[in-house]
């Protein structure tokens, strides 16, 4: 397998990257990538070549000695402080590639700057030589236990600093090699599974209006009841993992429908009992469609913990699992008189109850072979008097507190039909 071409990846930055991997795990609940920062500054070679050096010492006279030698050695990039109260600003600021660190300072002890770069994951790994006049024992192997990369006593031997600094940068350069190719490759997996995730996307729309074109010419039906979902729970207050994948798993909510034929999805008139009954199986066809189901799943399915266990158990994508579950419980009522399994209250899931209100306000205002369609003021007057009856009371409230966005998209994705009978109007 070819090397990627890291030049070619360039344009993209770390926020874009982490977006991306975001998405993938939603679709298709994925551990997260531990996305390495891209390396700031210097490449590796830079590092032995030409570093970054911060000194800090609270004598001036150190610092510029020991700037002098390492000038002489032909390094040329330096940031030096002698407060050490400022060294940690100064070295979140200039990331550099060293740090050489005097310890006996006033304010706060380098062994203390130590400590707290260490407690930091973005400074876990950055070389830190102490240079101190102080070179007990106890405190050589204080400083080394800190975290200590290397100890070199005052006065300094300028050959040795060279050595010991070059020996240290060539280890960070070896590191940082790694962790670029790393990120390289991080990258690389990120754009191919942006592009995973949009096309995920993509099929369960087609998936959604394959479904609904048999009875909904535009198949917009499919969208507007997702983006209800969505905005319903948010308002809600679930997670944005939850509300991402309930705005895809709810346009998937009729798509049963495929299995029941033309003369009864398509009759102008009211069904009667065998019909109704046979146009009630598209939820378990729903369920199918989206995920196989467990071998005992209707029978198990008496309350919200077992028919999460029996429906999260099938499939593989958090997303179809989820339109499995909205296919199968979004005609369940709050008072136990939906189907297909007279589920009541907090038995039902909450994205069956979320997408029951969607669905049932979206069809209202869209004009079915059956019905005419209802204004947007009709419809809210109607779903109102099902509050506790068909709606979960505080499903329907976050959807009611929600208008103004319900409006937006009912304008947004309207149907030509029937745009004149919504608020859509100019």
């Amino acid at each position: 397998m070819a090397e990627p071409d890291s030049a070619a990846l360039a344009p993209l930055d770390a926020n874009a990257i982490a977006g991306q991997v975001e998405t993938m795990r939603v679709l298709f609940g994925a551990p997260k990538l531990a996305v390495e920062p891209v390396l700031q500054g210097s490449s590796a070679d830079q590092v032995v070549a030409n570093p970054r050096i911060v000194i800090v010492d609270d004598e001036p006279i150190n610092v510029k000695v020991v700037q002098k030698y390492l000038k002489l050695a032909g390094y040329q990039q330096f940031a030096t402080t002698t407060d050490a109260t400022q060294a940690l600003d100064l070295i979140r600021s200039e990331q550099p590639d060293v740090v050489l660190l005097d310890i006996v300072m006033p304010g706060i002890s380098g062994l203390e700057i130590l400590a707290e770069l260490r407690r930091s994951e973005q400074f876990l790994d950055l070389p830190v030589i102490i240079l101190t006049a102080v070179c007990d024992r106890e405190t050589r192997l204080t400083a080394l236990r800190t975290g200590a990369t290397e100890f070199l006593g005052k006065p300094v031997d300028p050959v040795e600093l060279e050595a010991r600094l070059r020996n240290v940068l060539i280890t960070k350069a070896h590191r940082d090699r790694i962790k670029n190719h790393a990120w390289v490759l991080e990258r690389e997996v990120a754009i191919r599974t942006a592009e995973l995730a949009q096309a995920h996307r993509e099929v369960i729309l087609c998936l959604a209006k394959v479904g609904e074109f048999r009875d909904n010419e535009t198949g917009n039906h499919v969208v507007r009841v997702g983006r209800y979902a969505g905005v319903i729970a948010r308002r809600l207050g679930m997670e944005g993992e939850f509300v991402a994948r309930i705005q895809q798993a709810a346009a998937l909510h009729d798509i049963g429908k495929v299995g029941i034929p033309d003369a009864i999805l398509l009759k102008p008139g009211k069904l009667d009992e065998v019909e109704r009954q046979r146009m009630q199986l598209h939820c378990g066809y729903g369920r199918s469609v989206c995920a196989s189901a467990s071998e005992n799943a209707d029978r198990e399915f008496e309350s919200h913990t077992v028919a999460g266990r029996s429906i999260a158990s099938s499939g593989t994508s958090p997303i179809l699992r989820m339109a499995a579950t909205i296919a199968y419980t979004h005609h369940e009522k709050w008072d136990g008189t939906g189907y297909p399994e007279s589920l009541r209250g907090e038995a039902i899931p909450i994205e069956g109850r979320i997408t029951a209100v969607a669905d049932v306000f979206d069809a209202l205002t869209t004009e079915r072979p059956y019905k005419r369609a209802y204004s947007v003021d009709e419809s809210l007057a109607i779903v109102k008097d099902q509050r506790g009856r068909h709606f979960d009371p505080q499903v329907l409230d976050a959807f009611l507190d929600a208008m103004d966005q319900i409006t937006e998209i009912c304008c947004e994705f309207s149907d030509p039909a029937v745009r004149s009978l919504t608020a859509c109007q100019s």
